[in-house]
């Protein structure tokens, strides 16, 4: 299910965590600080992920996946992901050492995996969540989009027009075909929210529903 962190030597950085089945969407990492100076095997932390459960229950010892985990491009940069695969170790809420986790505030997921993957925000737009529970990566969304008539909190002229922030393929009435950046875990149905730079800031404009989109293959779990 989801997020676990071992304590003592822990930093904090924004980043993801969401889990199905438990599902956690990942916002924070947290990792180790300072240069040891000996390396105590039977000390050794893995990596730990920090967000929301969005629905089912994490366990501590249940086995999980991160989707869409490794993202690389081949030699025709055509995308790939390799999702990881880990094991929780523990699971904190603020002080509290936990068994298991339900929906509702922020939890810290302390896993096996490699601090490498977990610092530094490397986890931000990550999925975790019981291994073969989590739905399709897409690299492609058709949403229907409902924009709002002003930006708030936004001084402009009803003439003037903004940066765009995202790359948009097709639109036709209300539906509209975005091509991502990077992949995400996501599902038909889920609603997103549409923001856009304007002046350095990022500004709500509107919202929108998935109805389809383009996915990516994913490798088979070796567990």
């Amino acid at each position: 299910m989801a997020v676990g962190v071992p304590v003592a030597q822990g930093q904090l950085f924004p980043s993801v965590g969401i889990v199905i089945n438990g599902t956690l969407s990942c916002s924070a990492n947290l990792t180790g600080n300072g240069p040891p100076l000996a390396i105590i095997f039977n000390e050794i932390r893995g990596g730990v992920a920090g967000g929301s459960i969005l629905k089912g229950v994490l366990k501590v010892n249940q086995y999980i996946e991160v989707r869409p985990g490794i993202v690389v491009k081949d030699e025709s940069g055509n995308i790939k992901c390799t999702p990881i695969y880990s094991r929780i170790v523990s699971l904190y809420a603020e002080q509290n050492d936990l068994q298991f986790a339900v929906p509702g505030g922020l939890i810290g997921v302390g896993t096996t995996m490699d601090p490498n993957l977990t610092r530094a925000d490397r986890l931000v737009g990550q999925v975790l969540g019981e291994v073969g529970s989590l739905p399709e990566v897409f690299v492609e969304l058709e949403v229907n989009f409902f924009l709002l008539r002003r930006l708030l909190g936004v001084r402009t002229k009803g003439s003037e027009k903004q940066g765009k922030g995202e790359c948009v393929i097709a639109v036709r009435n209300d539906l509209a075909k975005l091509q991502l950046t990077s992949p995400v875990c996501t599902s038909k149905g889920e609603k997103i929210a549409r923001s856009r730079r304007v002046e350095k800031h990022w500004r709500l404009i509107g919202w929108g529903q998935i109805q389809a989109g383009t996915t990516l293959e994913v490798p088979p779990c070796p567990i």
